[in-house]
């Protein structure tokens, strides 16, 4: 555990604050480990080969794992904070649980089955685990994602877009409009 103090301008408020340090390097490559052990298991009870996956630890926010695909990288993400925090209930569930998203996407296909189906619950039953789709953990002194808020103005009024939107308003794919005067939002910037 690492303490974070926090001074404010103006009244030189001093804030004390502990927050979670993340995992280490040997928890990584025990997660990683049996992240691969899952996959090995599931290579051997379908009859497939089913290769390795990339395992990060960049995860931030209140989910302790995520499965995720972009271009056909796939990749297995975890919260180190939430590992660090709750390290044997993340190896005996969070660890199972994505790589069962893994699983389900090789023998599968994404697009053919729901998230948590049936075939996911299959998976994590052959693994041992409770098929549970989420885990609520206490998320004091775990560093939480902030989404970058863009200001905007109409005739009456200022307003803050989230990143979504103002890339989507940027790009051209979306204009929106004030709900009061009812006036296009236009950039400060």
């Amino acid at each position: 555990m690492c303490w974070l103090i926090i001074v404010e301008t103006g009244n030189t408020i001093a804030r004390i604050m502990s927050t979670i340090s993340p995992i280490d390097n040997v928890a990584k490559q025990e997660v990683t480990a049996l992240t691969q052990h899952y996959i090995e298991l599931a290579a051997d009870h379908f009859k497939r080969d089913i290769p390795a996956i990339e395992v990060l630890f960049d995860l931030k926010g209140q989910a302790a794992g995520m499965y995720r695909v972009r271009r056909n990288q796939r990749c297995i993400r975890y919260n180190p904070w939430l590992f660090a925090k709750y390290y044997q209930d993340n190896l005996a569930n969070t660890v199972p649980h994505e790589v069962a998203h893994y699983i389900c996407d090789r023998l599968y296909g994404l697009r053919r089955i729901k998230p948590h189906g049936n075939e996911w619950r299959d998976v994590m039953m052959m693994f041992g685990a409770e098929p549970q789709r989420t885990c609520h953990y206490e998320l004091d002194g775990i560093p939480r994602r902030r989404q970058q808020r863009h200001p905007y103005r109409c005739a009456c009024r200022e307003h803050e877009l989230s990143a979504v939107r103002h890339r989507r308003h940027q790009s051209g794919r979306a204009q929106y409009l004030c709900r009061y005067c009812k006036q296009p939002l236009i950039s400060v910037r």
